[in-house]
């Protein structure tokens, strides 16, 4: 089939990777790893680099190595409206070590990883005596830790996690961390991204008698530390990482350890950070950080392996390294505009993308609206570059759940008619460029351009702060299979005339790599490429 195309520039915005105004909260820090382990006292950052750019009991079971993985009542449900067709937000996770208030920092820190997960949450402590305390549920961080199941979770160090199902059904048995016993005590662990030789790996361990609680490829890391022989601890989350292949950002808590750790091709965010009292945070974007008063000092590495103690903090090379293939979408759409990822600012990268589109797909029009909330900071780009005003047109409702049933009498584009409202103020009888992050199967967005013109806009031109997404990704982002993919079958002009806009533009690879700049070889690109870092061992298939 033919893929969707775009015409090239002849005008670029300075590249991402330049040098700009010092920040506060900038990443300033970017470590080597080490390839052997080294100690950090816990009062001592790491050296500064200012070239940096942008910025319950456990017991045994005879049958299983590991005792089993606990899970708590459901919470509620408060999910966004699932009409709403977007890659999804894959998960977030947290680890605290040193702060008696971990778990409660945990929460907040889980909170403004909202946006990364919402099916579910959890939140694992060490308690007073030396016990792994868990709490999971159904729904949002609000709706799951209310005060007296917070008060339940005591101790200095914690772990915590948001989850969208990226490998596993939707229910509360595999809402993470997980928590296992195994014969040298106990682990819990919080992970990003995603397996893709999760089946071969459960396949082969069922083989030799596991027995899986859950359908999470998380399950797996679990079950190979359990039988690994290596000691130390850490040494078994090695063994299970060499064995691996995929995504994974994760963290794991013993009753005396705090361990993090992040895939060698480090597809997915993870950050670390310090608080004044001197505790350890790790997370998956630096807006967790900001939140709950920790100082951003540095990325954890692609396939670094950060061990956190009474005894401070050690780093070690976890598998030789690769070139990294940073997720290029969590600029684009997954991160939270106030966040650093990669060591880059998600709301300057955006502004540049709605500023190449403006210089790359010009159109006469009055009025510059967004897509909320991933389109604002592109379309803001977009206005300020062609001096058209940005305002909002389409108004986002914050307050939808999965409890509204459609009357008996059809409502044309409910689903998206309770997520956005267009304001005809706005938009009656104005030329509107309306900017948005992706399109993915279209559906989406032939609604929202027929919502501008029922609200009385003369023309509708559509403008994609991304390129055309032509491949599913396997590495922790839920997207459909290539045949459901709109720009994967259909060219541009039959993409513009499937959504009914006046005209479609999407943001060109190549100016999204050249923007990258001297890190553009460091990005995966692949679901606009179909080039994969890591070959896929099971393809997706449409649903039915």
């Amino acid at each position: 089939m033919a893929a969707a195309t775009t015409k090239a520039a002849t005008v670029m915005p300075s590249s991402l990777s330049s040098p700009s105004t010092p920040s506060p909260h900038k990443p300033n820090s970017t470590l080597p790893l080490q390839h052997r382990i080294h100690s950090l006292p816990l009062h001592l950052k790491p050296p500064q680099n200012p070239k940096t750019p942008l910025r319950r009991r456990l017991t045994l079971s005879s049958h299983n190595p590991i005792a089993s993985v606990f899970a708590s009542e459901e919470g509620g449900f408060g999910y966004p409206f699932e009409g709403i067709d977007k890659p999804r937000e894959e998960c977030g996770v947290v680890g605290i070590y040193g702060d008696p208030e971990a778990a409660r920092l945990c929460s907040l820190a889980l909170h403004s990883l909202q946006h990364r997960g919402q099916e579910g949450a959890g939140i694992v402590a060490v308690g007073d005596d030396r016990v792994l305390i868990s709490v999971t549920g159904l729904g949002l961080v609000s709706e799951v830790f209310k005060e007296e199941k917070l008060r339940g979770l005591k101790g200095a160090s914690a772990i915590g996690h948001v989850r969208y199902s990226t490998a596993g059904e939707s229910s509360v048995k595999n809402v993470q961390p997980f928590v296992a016993g195994y014969r040298f005590g106990s682990v819990a662990v919080a992970h990003n991204g995603n397996l893709v030789n999760y089946r071969t790996l459960r396949d082969d361990l069922e083989d030799k008698g596991s027995i899986f609680s859950t359908s999470s490829d998380t399950e797996v890391v679990l079950h190979l530390i359990a039988t690994s022989k290596a000691r130390p601890f850490f040494l078994r989350i090695v063994d299970a990482c060499e064995r691996v292949q995929g995504a994974y950002s994760m963290v794991f808590l013993t009753e005396d350890k705090l361990v993090a750790v992040r895939d060698p091709f480090g597809f997915r965010p993870l950050v670390m950070g310090r608080r004044r009292n001197g505790a350890v945070v790790f997370a998956s974007e630096t807006c967790a950080l900001d939140l709950i008063d920790a100082e951003y000092e540095r990325d954890v590495n692609p396939g670094e392996l950060l061990i956190v103690d009474k005894e401070g903090v050690q780093s070690m090379c976890l598998l030789p390294h690769h070139e990294p293939k940073q997720c290029v979408f969590e600029l684009i759409y997954f991160a939270r505009p106030n966040s650093y990822v990669f060591e880059k600012s998600v709301y300057e990268a955006r502004s540049l993308f709605g500023e190449i589109l403006a210089e790359d797909s010009p159109v006469d029009c009055d009025v510059v609206i967004a897509v909320p909330d991933s389109g604002v900071v592109s379309a803001i780009g977009y206005a300020a570059k062609v001096g058209v005003p940005f305002q909002q047109g389409l108004i986002r409702s914050h307050y939808v759940g999965r409890t509204f049933i459609e009357p008996s009498q059809k409502i044309r584009d409910f689903g998206v008619k309770l997520k956005l409202a267009p304001v005809r103020a706005v938009l009656e009888g104005k030329r509107v460029v309306v900017v948005d992050d992706s399109i993915v199967r279209g559906t989406t967005s032939s609604k929202i351009v027929r919502l501008i013109r029922e609200a009385g806009a003369k023309e509708v031109h559509m403008r994609i702060a991304s390129p055309p997404i032509i491949g599913s990704c396997y590495y922790g982002v839920d997207t459909p299979s290539p045949k459901e993919l709109i720009a994967n079958r259909m060219s541009l002009d039959q993409i513009r005339e499937f959504i009914g806009a006046d005209s479609l533009a999407f943001l060109p690879l190549d100016k999204l790599k050249k923007l990258m700049g001297i890190d553009a070889s460091k990005f995966c690109y692949a679901c606009f490429n179909g080039k994969y870092p890591i070959e896929p061992k099971e393809l997706k298939e449409a649903s039915v």
